[in-house]
Order: C-alpha cells, then sequence, then structure tokens
C-alpha cells in the first residue's frame, strides 16, 4: 500500500496493517516520548471504488498543544506534504 511507504518515508513504523486501517508509530530516538506520534489511517469503504479509495488520516501524541506550532503540528504537514508528493495520492 502506498501509504505505508509514505509514513517510513517519514520515520514511522507500521505496527498494524489490515484492509481498511493502518497504524504507525514514530520511530524513538528525536523527541521526548509524549511528542511521539501515532498515525491512524482509516479506509471508508463505503465510498471505494475500482480507481479510488477515500482515507481518513488521525495523527496524534500525548503532548499538550500548548503552541499552534508543535511537533505533533510539525509531524502532520511532513505527513501531509509526503502524501502530495506521491503523484498516486491525491489531498482533500
Amino acid at each position: 500500500m502506498l501509504i505505508s511507504e509514505v509514513l517510513r518515508s517519514c520515520n514511522f513504523e507500521i505496527v498494524y496493517d489490515t484492509d481498511d486501517y493502518m497504524m504507525g508509530r514514530e520511530i524513538p530516538g528525536r523527541v521526548s516520548f509524549t511528542q511521539l506520534v501515532t498515525v491512524e489511517a482509516l479506509v471508508d469503504k463505503s465510498h471505494t471504488n475500482q480507481q479510488e479509495v477515500r482515507m481518513n488520516c488521525v495523527i496524534k501524541n500525548e503532548e499538550l498543544p500548548l503552541k499552534v506550532n508543535n511537533h505533533c503540528r510539525r509531524m502532520f504537514d511532513t505527513v501531509k506534504q509526503a502524501i502530495a508528493e506521491k503523484a498516486e495520492l491525491q489531498v482533500h
């Protein structure tokens, strides 16, 4: 699946992967434990066809959102940019 390639390129390891759900966890080492980000990608099966699959991504961590530009937001922007750069994927 293309989304797994995107997540790996953004320093996430895939910890769970099924046909309609994927979870990635940021690889430890660059930030504190509470700042580590988790990504959940959920496939919307009600709008699936041969050419298109809709997916919702939830990106979260345990960090208190005291600042607008926190680590979780920066990782969200990184994942969003990586998806946008994949020609086969579109961000809506």
